[in-house]
C-alpha cells in the first residue's frame, strides 16, 4: 500500500521561504510521477510541480522560477522548496503519487492522474 506523509508548511511573510517534504513508502523499482498540488478556498486544485523517477521536472507557470521540486531517491522523499512566497501562494498543499507511470503519461497537472494523496499541509503567506 502506497503511503505519503507530508511535513513542512506553516506561516511566513511575503518574500519568505518554506520547504515541504513528502515521504513515500509502499513502492520501489517502478516508474512513478510525484507531484505537488495546492488548493485555495473556493478554487480548484492546481498542479504546480512534478518529478518522475528519471528526474524530469515540470512546473506550472505560476511557480516557475520561485519553486523547486527535488527528490532523494534513497529516502523516497520529494521536496518542494518555495522561495519568494506571495500572498496568492496561500493554500493547502498536497503531495500526490502516480505509481507505474512517469510524468509524461497523461497530464501531470491533472489531479485525476494521481491515485495516492497525502493529507495536505497549510501554507499561509501574509503581507
Amino acid at each position: 500500500q502506497v503511503q505519503l506523509v507530508e511535513s513542512g508548511g506553516g506561516s511566513v511573510q511575503a518574500g519568505g521561504s518554506l520547504r515541504l517534504s513528502c515521504a513515500a513508502s509502499g513502492y520501489t523499482l517502478t516508474p512513478y510521477c510525484m507531484a505537488w498540488f495546492r488548493q485555495a478556498p473556493g478554487k480548484e486544485r492546481e498542479g504546480i510541480a512534478a518529478i518522475d523517477r528519471d528526474g524530469s521536472m515540470m512546473y506550472a507557470d505560476s511557480v516557475k522560477g520561485r519553486f523547486t521540486i527535488s527528490q532523494d531517491t534513497g529516502k523516497n522523499t520529494v521536496y518542494l522548496q518555495m522561495n519568494n512566497l506571495k500572498p496568492e501562494d496561500t493554500a493547502k498543499y498536497y503531495c500526490a503519487a502516480d505509481v507505474g507511470r512517469d510524468c509524461y503519461s497523461g497530464s501531470w497537472s491533472a489531479a485525476l492522474k494521481f491515485g495516492y494523496w497525502a493529507r495536505g499541509t497549510q501554507v499561509t503567506v501574509s503581507t
